[in-house]
């Protein structure tokens, strides 16, 4: 078993020895390592005894490591390493491959009816041998077996973390069967699905009707930070942030969800806590979601920005930000939700944003039954909000501008004109936004940063935006950002925490129109 110049590329194999030696979290789902005489690979985080340097090869990712014959290791599993999302500006067929694998990366790709490769070029407007070619130059991997690993990782983890049956299990890891599930597992890590479970750690806790599963991510991470920019935004029966019930326990969020896959939509909740010295999410799902548990899995990450790569962001934005390194861009677990509230917060505060959401699910968010305290209503669908009176929507106190800007983002999610979700084409989208009434740059920008998880997003025309660069026009902010490309979402966070304004020049420049400015409230 020996790497392959694709697999190796661009990799300081030395150093990659050094943060395994270090067990250094920050270069966790950077790269694995291959253990010759072991025939496993690791994370850099395993705790295992440290291999000897001569056993060792390094890999960008598990499908190289697998495709050279390595199996996961069962002690740091593999599956629980954040992901890898580089962006970059400069290499457009690198651009186009990472693209390609973030959407095989997302649950809808992993069914056998689901899009394969020749629908992902398509949608990136290539080639499928263009697609393969550039796919395997980048990654050393085919994008079938790029996909096959995905599968498969996200199988273990359900094997590792829940009671799933098999059947259930293999049906949301996007195999057909559970033969072809057996024999894939069989093949790739010479053992079947229950030597597996009986080898691996013990299943996550169950309370009630619920599966549990850890998440990793990189350090560091404020997630103080990003629980408060919940609370603040949490809406009455959606969201609920609360005490741990344990003894010195963390903090806990929880919040109602909707899931459409498949041609089925199934409706549920979630609860989760920071584990801060496993750099981990604990999970907690509702049974009723239990079948797309790797659709949530995928939703919680974007939402918690877990993916993020915070050495890449910090060694970009560190000079001009000497603060906030931790901070991450809060996400959303819905595309259209995060619309929603972006067009209700439009130019009002917080707390009058917050009040608009709550009266708008307490009218048309239908009611679910939880056994957290204060979960007891889903938010509105698209149709629901579409068949909504302008006068029922009046007695909410939402103006009439913004009663159209909400019909129109419905109907068009309604008819698939619109899609709100990471991997989305973002130009594509933030001009379709633009077209709708009532909704200008500023709102656009914002679903994209959250919705879209466009990392260079970057709504000028907000006022706390403004003071805390210490400018006074969407322009002025747009040209202070250029340095901060292509992080620049990274930046607002920062910006928005800065405890004084910043030394930028005010340039002049006409002030926003009404549709572009706002201020923080979605």
């Amino acid at each position: 078993m020996s790497p392959t110049p694709a697999s190796t590329a661009g990799l300081e194999s030395d150093a990659c020895y050094l943060a395994m030696k270090a067990h250094d979290a920050r270069f966790d789902g950077s790269f694995f390592t291959g253990v010759t005489s072991t025939g496993v690979y690791c994370r850099p985080v395993c705790r295992v005894k440290l291999p000897r340097r001569e056993n060792c090869c390094f890999f960008r990712h598990a499908a190289q490591a697998e495709a050279a014959g390595f199996r996961p290791c069962l002690r740091c599993r593999p599956e629980l390493a954040p992901r890898a999302a580089s962006w970059s500006t400069e290499d457009a067929s690198r651009i186009l491959a990472l693209q390609a694998a973030r959407l095989i990366d997302e649950p809808d790709a992993w069914a056998e009816d689901g899009p394969g490769a020749a629908r992902i070029a398509a949608r990136l407007g290539v080639s499928d041998r263009h697609l393969r070619r550039i796919f395997e130059t980048q990654f050393g991997v085919s994008p079938l077996q790029y996909l096959q690993t995905r599968r498969l990782l996200a199988a273990k983890q359900l094997i590792a973390d829940t009671r799933l049956p098999m059947t259930q299990v293999a049906l949301a890891s996007g195999f057909a069967s559970v033969r072809r599930f057996n024999a894939a597992f069989l093949s790739h890590y010479g053992l079947n699905p229950s030597a597996l479970r009986r080898a691996g750690a013990t299943a996550g806790e169950r309370e009630d009707a619920s599966v549990t599963v850890r998440l990793g991510f990189r350090p560091p991470y404020d997630s103080d930070a990003m629980l408060d920019f919940f609370a603040r935004r949490g809406l009455r029966g959606v969201e609920a942030l609360s005490d741990s019930d344990r003894p010195g326990g963390a903090r806990q969020f929880a919040r109602t969800l909707r899931v459409t896959q498949g041609g089925r939509t199934l409706e549920g909740w979630l609860q989760l806590r920071f584990d801060p010295q496993r750099e981990q999410v604990l999970l907690r799902v509702g049974d009723s979601l239990a079948a797309v548990l790797p659709t949530v899995i995928s939703r919680v990450r974007a939402m918690l920005d877990l993916d993020a790569e915070p050495m890449a962001i910090n060694s970009a934005l560190h000079a001009s930000f000497p603060f906030g390194d931790g901070l991450r861009v809060p996400g959303t677990v819905d595309g259209f939700e995060l619309a929603v509230r972006a067009v209700l917060g439009q130019q009002i505060t917080v707390a009058a944003a917050r009040t608009l959401g709550t009266r708008l699910v307490q009218a048309f968010g239908e009611p679910i039954a939880t056994p957290i305290e204060g979960l007891d209503r889903l938010f509105p669908t698209p149709a629901a909000i579409a068949g909504a009176s302008g006068d029922a929507l009046g007695q909410l106190g939402i103006v009439r501008q913004r009663q159209a800007a909400l019909l129109a983002v419905a109907r068009e999610v309604i008819d698939g004109r619109l899609a709100l979700h990471a991997g989305a084409d973002v130009p594509a989208t933030l001009a379709a936004l633009q077209a709708l009434p009532g909704i200008g740059d500023w709102t656009a920008q914002y679903i994209a940063m959250r919705a879209l998880r466009w990392p260079d997003a970057f709504p000028a025309g907000d006022v706390a935006l403004q003071k805390a660069l210490g400018v006074t026009t969407a322009r002025a902010a747009a040209e202070a950002s250029l340095a901060w490309r292509p992080w620049r979402g990274y930046a607002v966070l920062r910006a928005w925490h800065s405890p004084a304004p910043l030394n930028t020049h005010t340039v002049d420049a006409a002030t926003a129109s009404p549709t572009t400015s706002s201020s923080v409230t979605a």
